[in-house]
């Protein structure tokens, strides 16, 4: 069963994939593109250009898979943190397109549980995150994509205890 967890800069979404692939004894994907852009911003002092979305993309994927096997032989939960479809949506937001290839993967592809993180927890900064006001437009927009391409999702939100209680009990549910 898969779990791509969605949502605004520093809106718990990390700590939550932490939090429940421990509860779960299960593993979880990293977001591909933090690291990334972490390493161009170490090296280059760079951000993220529009020739980055396609390697990152792919770097995504190929992490996803991975870990899915993993998943197979745990729990069988496999948490993802992030997912093309946030990817797709940061490419609107920022560059006002996505390359249809990413569109294309993005729509395809298909999760258990998409969860939609609130905007209830303080802004961290840090290197990559740029948008601290624009937190609830972003989140906004996710929704709005989400709901326009069919992908239902459930919204999450309250202290990080809250967040992974209420994701156990969707679990529990969706399994009975």
């Amino acid at each position: 069963m898969t779990v791509a967890i969605l949502g605004a800069e520093s809106t718990g979404k990390t700590t939550l994939c932490r939090d429940l692939a421990a509860h779960f004894g299960c593993p979880w994907v990293p977001e591909y593109m933090r690291t990334y852009l972490q390493e161009k911003w170490d090296n280059e002092q760079k951000t993220c250009t529009w020739e980055d979305l396609l390697p990152i993309a792919e770097g995504q994927t190929a992490l996803e898979n991975k870990l899915a096997l993993q998943a197979q032989q745990t729990s069988g939960y496999l948490i993802c943190d992030t997912s093309l479809f946030e990817l797709m949506v940061y490419a609107d937001w920022y560059y006002g397109n996505c390359p249809d290839a990413l569109t294309n993967a993005a729509l395809a592809h298909h999760y258990d549980l998409v969860l939609l993180t609130e905007v209830d927890i303080p802004w961290v900064a840090d290197d990559l995150r740029d948008s601290p006001h624009e937190r609830e437009d972003i989140s906004a927009r996710f929704a709005a994509e989400l709901t326009r391409h069919h992908k239902s999702f459930l919204r999450i939100g309250g202290d990080r205890e809250e967040r992974v209680q209420q994701v156990v009990q969707w679990l529990e549910a969706f399994h009975s």
